[in-house]
């Protein structure tokens, strides 16, 4: 098996099709199959064997797309980075992985240059930031290569991506996701959650090396058009809506929020849109109806993890019409176990509990990943007796609906991206002045939730604010960094004597009715 094939075949089908749109450029189904043809054989020559690992760091661009399909091809790895990595969390990843290729955009190319040393498995660093007519790395690499097809046959269980996270413990781990894995993750979908026809076009601005990458090859297989966006910029996004007649997007609660309270909103035509999938991290039953009523009927929600290769819940439009129209509580799902995705809730035994009793999701399916990267300890704990153990905790009603009320771990999910507090602590605790810290999630409007810091200095050390978070700032990407700090006389203690994060995190979350937002 190779998905890669499925590329092959859309270019017999559709070969002048739009395969990608990127501002004024775009990409035919016969050009992306020449270029990923390309791209595999420049890979394969460079001596890289099947699973070895070649990573990208790259706001949205088309480069991204071809490369995983090259990798497909060619049975490589593919390890996504997200552009907003410090240097440090750069290497740390590219370490981990042992990745031997590391493609980067025109703005992150000189920290990656700088930092080569620093990474001693990577044997080049290509830069893809020219492309269309401009010089690059990239191009001149696909300029030499064959376009002749490549296709290695590949098991269900061979690695197909590393997706990095860092772990509940402050410790960088990734999710082994196969091609099995893969495979079903297209197969839901797209005969499920994304179905489409030949030639419609699905809008995407988020980062496509995350979330929004789940739905490239599924679209792609059905014969749809990828409009991508580097970044996401509200009117920008809905004025190429509008332009290419764009049936579906995806976004994360905080850009359809951005959307919702976009004074301009009224003046795009949003009538092609079909479907508007969300996802990444819940929102707030009161923002859902806003997105209802000012964009229509079309909103879609889905609840995945890196562990289950993309969405394994859904809360499909009908659901949520429902909601609207006489069953509120509805709005407070995430919605119900879909496509080969079974759902079980269980207890700290790892028994099922009885419906409307909160117990931690775990799942079963093809698209549940085969453990954590060279973590055997971690995986087991993930992976038991076949099931994943997802951490969050959850109650289920009697039609199945799957309502979460809180994360057995700390996470927090601001704008879509994971931050775990302890990686956050760490960080603090390099400070020179920082005697405790605690990190936590509260409320935010915009982003879900956000990063917040209670921290106590040490006796006669001086700091404030606005240097602590200039110091996690330059050890953490952004999103990681605190928004708040607090700096106290003292941390609140439970009766062991550690600090009590749920002390400092409750009294944010007074009133709502979920202690996620």
């Amino acid at each position: 098996m190779n998905q890669g094939r499925f590329i092959s075949r859309a270019a017999r089908y559709w070969a002048d099709k739009p395969a990608i749109i990127f501002g004024q450029h775009r990409i035919s189904f016969q050009a992306l199959e020449a270029r990923s043809n390309r791209l595999a054989n420049a890979l394969l020559g460079m001596g890289l064997n099947t699973g070895d690992r070649v990573a990208i760091q790259a706001w949205n661009r088309p480069e991204i797309i071809e490369l995983e399909c090259a990798l497909y091809k060619a049975g490589l790895v593919r390890v996504g980075l997200n552009a907003r990595l410090s240097s440090a969390e750069l290497c740390d990843t590219v370490n981990n992985a042992e990745a031997r290729i590391l493609l980067v955009d025109e703005s992150h190319r000189d920290a990656a240059m700088a930092l080569a040393q620093d990474m001693p498995s990577l044997e080049a660093i290509l830069s893809i930031g020219g492309g269309f007519g401009r010089e690059s790395e990239y191009e001149a690499l696909l300029g030499k290569a064959s376009d002749a097809p490549v296709d290695r046959d590949m098991r269900a269980d061979d690695l197909a991506v590393l997706h990095f996270t860092s772990g509940s413990t402050g410790k960088l781990k990734a999710a082994m996701q196969t091609v099995g894995n893969r495979l079903a993750s297209l197969r839901k979908v797209a005969m499920g959650r994304m179905r489409a026809d030949p030639g419609e076009v699905l809008a995407l601005a988020g980062p496509i090396t995350h979330a929004s990458g789940m739905f490239m090859q599924p679209f792609l297989f059905q014969g749809g058009t990828i409009l991508l966006h580097e970044r996401f910029e509200p009117d920008a996004f809905l004025a190429s809506i509008q332009e290419h007649r764009a049936a579906f997007t995806f976004m994360v609660p905080t850009m359809v929020n951005m959307v919702v309270a976009l004074p301009s909103l009224r003046k795009y035509d949003l009538g092609s849109l079909r479907q508007l999938s969300y996802g990444g991290a819940p929102m707030a039953p009161a923002r859902v109806r806003e997105a209802w009523h000012a964009l229509g009927p079309i909103l879609c929600q889905g609840y995945g993890a890196g562990e289950t290769t993309g969405g394994m819940i859904m809360l499909t439009s009908q659901d949520h019409r429902a909601a609207i129209e006489g069953r509120p509580e509805r709005l407070m799902s995430c919605g119900r176990a879909f496509g080969e995705t079974e759902v079980v809730l269980r207890d700290d035994e790892g028994r099922p509990v009885p419906p409307g009793e909160v117990g931690e999701i775990t799942v079963r399916g093809p698209d549940v990943f085969a453990g954590y990267w060279r973590e055997p300890e971690l995986s087991k704990q993930a992976l038991r007796a076949g099931w994943c153990h997802t951490g969050d905790l959850a109650r289920m009603d009697d039609e199945g609906y799957i309502y979460i009320v809180d994360r057995k771990k700390d996470m927090i999910i601001s704008g879509g991206f994971n931050v775990y507090p302890t990686e956050v602590e760490q960080a603090l605790y390099q400070h020179p002045a920082v005697y405790e810290a605690c990190v936590f999630g509260i409320p935010d409007e915009i982003w879900g939730e956000s990063v917040k810091a209670a921290v106590v200095l040490k006796p006669g050390a001086q700091a404030d604010e606005a240097g602590l978070a200039a110091h996690c700032k330059a050890l953490l990407a952004d999103f990681k960094k605190p928004r708040s700090i607090d700096i106290l006389g003292e941390l609140p203690k439970n009766a062991n004597g550690k600090i009590s994060r749920k002390a400092l995190k409750d009294p944010y979350w007074a009133g709502h009715e979920r202690m996620v937002v």
